[in-house]
């Protein structure tokens, strides 16, 4: 009986001890767990997935990024994710596959407002088109477990698992003070792929170019004019910045059919 009575008393401690964690889980949305210098500095490396390679690159609070939005759920749970935590699929977490690790971002589901904050602890999707892959949790909120996919746009609202500077919506949950106008807001970039676009002897041609250019550059891209001295003269090199990886800046050329565009680094 002595034995049954503790294996009894074992049991309610573990269930206990099960619920307590979920608890947590409730009050500490993004996972206490947050990269490692040494895994943050690798995941930051340039990496080969079905024959594309991506380099992920450092962004700014405030950077922004629509694409489409998928979910992964109980075929990864428990699985390691790309920075090394174990994958709970009940956390507010997403895949990405350029953005740094434990970059808290806003995504929104443009079909239906509905909005979540997550923490970039994966990589991924590797799927042509698709922006984040969101937790079950998150995917739930945004209506994707009923959709599937979704288009979205992603707003980058800090780093290391903290929020910068909140929209009005998040404030209320993370208590962050108001950051003064005149405060920077941090930017820190790895690499700034781009793509020049037209280079010109006339300075109006080339900003003739760049407004042609700045409605398909959307809120994430630049359109820039620079000046460069060439045989004794000024030419005017029109470049779209702001591309996560290679890949991203000739799917720009080819997309838009850019007769002799090719890639620059700022």
């Amino acid at each position: 009986m002595t034995q049954k009575r503790s294996l009894v008393f074992f049991l309610i401690a573990a269930v206990s001890f099960v619920f307590f964690l979920d608890g947590c889980s409730q009050r500490s949305p993004y996972a206490t767990s947050h990269t490692s210098k040494a895994r943050h500095k690798a995941t930051m490396r340039s990496y080969r997935v079905r024959g594309r390679t991506y380099r992920p690159t450092y962004v700014s609070v405030g950077d922004t990024m629509r694409g489409i939005s998928s979910w992964y759920g109980p075929n990864f749970h428990g699985k390691y994710t790309s920075n090394g935590e174990i994958y709970n699929m009940h956390r507010m977490t997403a895949a990405h596959k350029t953005w740094p690790m434990d970059t808290i971002v806003k995504v929104e589901n443009l079909s239906n407002g509905r909005s979540v904050v997550v923490r970039i602890n994966d990589r991924g999707p590797f799927v042509r088109g698709r922006v984040i892959d969101c937790s079950y949790a998150a995917g739930k909120k945004l209506g994707l477990d009923r959709t599937g996919i979704a288009k979205v746009k992603l707003t980058v609202l800090g780093f290391s698992g903290k929020v910068f500077k909140p929209h009005a919506a998040e404030r209320s949950h993370t208590k962050a003070a108001p950051v003064p106008k005149s405060t920077p807001l941090p930017r820190v970039r790895l690499s700034d792929f781009g793509v020049q676009v037209g280079a010109f002897r006339n300075y109006a041609g080339a900003v003739k170019y760049k407004r042609h250019y700045a409605p398909m550059a959307g809120d994430r891209l630049r359109v820039l004019i620079r000046r460069f001295d060439e045989d004794g003269a000024p030419l005017y090199r029109v470049w779209v910045m702001g591309f996560g990886s290679e890949e991203e800046a000739m799917d720009f050329i080819r997309d838009h059919g850019i007769a002799g565009g090719f890639l620059v680094r700022n």
